[in-house]
């Protein structure tokens, strides 16, 4: 697949569901700004949905579980893709906890261990986890209205 000048030899099933509860799945962190534009436009989407989306709770950054093998070759500039190794958090629906959101849905913890972490789409409402590709097409088309936004100001 050749994308934006980028090569990636490694094909990914965008129909992956994100895997059982602690198990690995990798994590794309972007600015909550762009990301919330790209949940709308993935949201607004023709049948391209989009997958669990963590928030934390500053309001500073998203992220967008995707299937495992995607920060192999995801290099959007602005964002960060992390393998989680099945580290952090938990698909396993328990009830709320101080810091979190969602009757039902789990928040993970942050390498502290405290609570500061939520989901904005939780995963019984997300049930896939989102196509890589999709979301970089979203990523580009956020960061592109957010600048056009910001010219006009």
């Amino acid at each position: 697949m050749v994308e934006a000048g980028m090569e990636t030899s490694q094909r990914i099933d965008p129909r992956t569901p994100p895997p059982a509860p602690h198990t690995a799945w990798d994590l794309v962190t972007v600015p909550a700004r762009q990301g919330l534009e790209a949940v709308d436009i993935l949201r607004r989407g023709d049948g391209d949905g989009v997958g669990p989306v963590l928030h934390d709770d500053d309001g500073d950054t998203l992220g967008f579980l995707v299937p495992p093998g995607t920060a192999a070759g995801w290099d959007v500039p602005g964002s960060t893709c992390t393998e989680t190794n099945g580290r952090g958090l938990s698909l396993a629906p328990e009830p709320p906890t101080a810091g979190t959101v969602g009757a039902g849905s789990a928040a993970p913890e942050t390498a502290a261990g405290s609570d500061c972490t939520g989901w904005l789409l939780p995963p019984g409402e997300a049930d896939l986890a989102t196509d890589p590709v999709v979301l970089r097409r979203a990523l580009g088309e956020a960061a592109r209205m957010i600048e056009a936004a910001d010219s006009c100001r």
